[in-house]
């Protein structure tokens, strides 16, 4: 396996509990929705936000997990919008630490587990964060985010106080110390971000613990 994080660089693959640990450490996950993930990712982790996901549906998503991890091995990569087997085969071939679904699909979870990387499989309600969460998820995709607030998330740990919750869906620069503050183990940042790659420090100044 590809060697993409943490002091260990090249030389040792990142296990999923590393994974799990620096996106919580990080507390923010850049989701590179765009025409050039690629290059718009560079800017991105050179901007100091070294946690990345590329959606498997932009144009050559796993020719741009490849390169970022080879280029930054130093950085954690995933892959995003992962639905079946076939993909968490080609995603984790590519590179990818960690798979993330907009729902859950139990044999993306079994395919990052057999390959030590993590699962972040997305749920709305509280029984699909909880289905998540017995199938086996690292973390959890609250998706979208945009149609909660962070008092509802307060709601949902109130009763569900083991989920591990990334809100993705309209994180901003603005918001995203409000989601972090609800409870939010880390949130995901997509066009915000990618649409000026070059204010990655302003989001990493606002998610700052």
């Amino acid at each position: 396996m590809r060697a993409a994080g943490g002091e260990g660089g090249r030389g040792r693959a990142v296990t999923r509990s590393e994974v799990v640990g620096r996106i919580v450490a990080r507390r923010v996950v850049a989701i590179l929705r765009c025409e050039e993930a690629a290059r718009v990712g560079a800017e991105v982790i050179e901007g100091g936000v070294d946690v990345v996901e590329v959606p498997l549906g932009v144009p050559g998503a796993l020719a741009a997990i490849s390169s970022l991890s080879s280029s930054f091995p130093s950085a954690l990569v995933g892959a995003g919008t992962v639905m079946t087997a076939a993909d968490a085969a080609a995603a984790l071939d590519a590179g990818a630490r960690f798979l993330l679904s907009p729902v859950l699909r139990p044999e993306v979870v079994a395919a990052a587990h057999a390959h030590d990387a993590a699962a972040v499989p997305g749920a709305f309600t509280p029984t699909e964060i909880d289905a998540c969460m017995r199938a086996g998820a690292d973390l959890v995709k609250l998706f979208p985010a945009d149609r909660l607030t962070p008092a509802d998330l307060r709601v949902l740990l109130a009763a569900l106080p083991d989920a591990k919750l990334l809100p993705t869906g309209g994180i901003t620069a603005a918001n995203a110390a409000e989601w972090l503050d609800a409870g939010a183990i880390a949130v995901g940042v997509g066009g915000a971000l990618t649409r000026e790659p070059e204010r990655a420090g302003e989001l990493l100044t606002a998610v700052a613990g």
